[in-house]
C-alpha cells in the first residue's frame, strides 16, 4: 500500500480528502502546517506528499525547499495543492521542483490520476536507476570503452586474411558480411561511375577500420575494396560487432564517425537512427505507464506530456510529433491529456 502524506492547514479539508484518499486504497499520513509536515516526511519517508501552499509556521514552498535539502527525501513526488491560480503561483512551484499543481476546488478524479500518474513515473525511474546501478556494478575490466578497445578485441578475436597487392577483398554488392581491420598494408574503396570510370573513395591504412554498411539493414557493400599493397587484415562478422556495439553506445559514435569521409551519408544516417529511437522509446514509455497505472490496454492513461518526455529522455516537441504520428497511425488515441491505446499490438511492434 503506497503512502500519502497531507500537508493542509484546513482541517475539514484535510479529513475529507484523507478520507478520500483512504478510500483509493493508501495509507493516508496528515499534517496541520508545513514544519509539522516537513518532519512526517523525513521520519516516515512517504511514497508522495501532497501539499497545500499557505499554511501557518512554514508554507508549502519552504516544505519542497526543505524537502530537496536531504538526500533521502529530494526525489519524493511532490504535488502542490492550493487555491492560488495565478500563473507567476504555478510557475514558481514547478521551479523549485514540484512534479504537479492542482487548484482548489478539485475534482476527486482529478487528484487520484494526478497521484497515479506521478507513483508510476517515479516507478519507472526507479527500476531505470537500479537497472543502471546493476549494470555498473556487473561491468568488467574487459568492457569495451573506446574505439581503441574494440579494436584490441579485433585483434584478439578476429580471423586473420591476408591480400597480396592489387587482390580484391570484396566487391560491390555483395554481402556485407565482414567488417576489417587493417593490421600491415593499404587498402583503397573504389566503384564505378555512370560513364564507367573508377573512382576511389576511401584510402585506408595501418590501423584503420572499414567494410562498414549498415547494421540496421541487411545492406550489400556499397563499394569495391582493393588492396594497393601487401596487406593483413582481421576480419569480424556484422553480427558479432552488431552485439558489442549495442551495449557500447559511445564505440557506435565514435566508429560511425570514423568511417565514413561522407558527412551526407553520416548525416542522413544518424537523423534515421534518431527518428527510429524516439518513436521506440515513446512507444515503450507509454506500455510502461499503462502496466504502472495498472489499467486496461483500453483505459486512457492520464499523463501530461512533459512527463512522457522526461522518462522517455526525448524533447519535448518530439514527443508531440511521435504522439501525432502514432495517432495517424491508428495506434493511439489523444484526448486533451488523456493517451488512450488502440491498438496494442502495434505499439508492442514498435519497441
Amino acid at each position: 500500500m503506497k503512502k500519502i502524506l497531507l500537508i493542509e492547514d484546513d482541517i475539514i479539508l484535510r479529513e475529507n480528502t484523507a478520507e478520500l484518499l483512504e478510500l483509493s486504497d493508501y495509507e493516508v499520513l496528515t499534517a496541520p502546517n508545513g514544519r509539522a509536515g516537513l518532519e512526517i516526511a523525513k521520519n516516515s519517508l512517504p511514497d508522495i506528499i501532497v501539499c497545500d501552499i499557505m499554511m501557518p509556521e512554514l508554507d508549502g514552498y519552504g516544505v519542497l525547499e526543505g524537502l530537496s535539502k536531504s538526500e533521502n527525501t529530494k526525489h519524493i513526488p511532490f504535488i502542490f495543492l492550493s487555491a492560488k491560480t495565478e500563473r507567476k503561483d504555478v510557475r514558481k512551484g514547478m521551479d523549485l521542483g514540484a512534479d504537479d499543481y492542482i487548484t482548489k476546488p478539485f475534482e476527486e478524479e482529478e487528484l487520484i490520476s494526478a497521484i497515479e500518474s506521478r507513483l508510476a513515473k517515479a516507478s519507472i525511474l526507479k527500476e531505470r536507476s537500479e537497472l543502471t546501478e546493476n549494470l555498473e556494478a556487473n561491468s568488467t575490466e574487459d568492457e569495451i570503452r573506446t574505439l581503441n578497445d574494440l579494436k584490441n578485441f579485433f585483434d584478439d578475436n578476429g580471423k586473420e586474411v591476408f591480400f597480396n597487392s592489387g587482390e580484391t577483398i570484396y566487391e560491390e554488392g555483395q554481402n556485407s558480411n565482414n567488417i576489417y581491420l587493417i593490421t600491415t598494408g593499404l587498402v583503397k574503396c573504389h566503384k564505378l561511375d555512370e560513364q564507367g570510370k573508377d573512382l576511389t573513395t576511401a584510402l585506408f591504412k595501418e590501423d584503420d577500420l572499414f567494410g562498414y554498411t549498415s547494421f540496421t539493414q541487411n545492406m550489400p557493400y556499397q563499394e569495391t575494396a582493393t588492396a594497393i599493397k601487401d596487406s593483413t587484415l582481421v576480419a569480424l562478422s556484422k553480427n558479432e560487432l552488431k552485439n558489442i556495439l549495442s551495449s557500447n553506445h559511445g564505440v557506435t559514435l565514435e566508429l560511425i564517425q570514423l568511417l565514413t569521409d561522407d558527412l551526407l551519408v553520416v548525416k542522413d544516417q544518424l537523423l534515421q537512427m534518431a527518428y527510429s529511437s524516439v518513436k521506440k522509446r515513446t512507444a515503450t514509455t507509454i506500455l510502461k505507464f499503462a502496466e504502472k497505472l495498472n489499467r486496461r490496454t483500453d483505459d486512457a492513461i492520464r499523463i501530461s506530456r512533459n512527463d512522457l518526455a522526461s522518462v522517455a529522455g526525448i524533447a519535448l516537441e518530439s514527443l508531440i510529433r511521435t504522439l501525432s504520428s502514432f495517432k495517424e497511425m491508428g495506434i493511439i488515441e489523444i484526448e486533451g491529456r488523456n493517451i488512450r491505446i488502440i491498438d496494442i499490438h502495434k505499439l508492442q511492434q514498435i519497441t
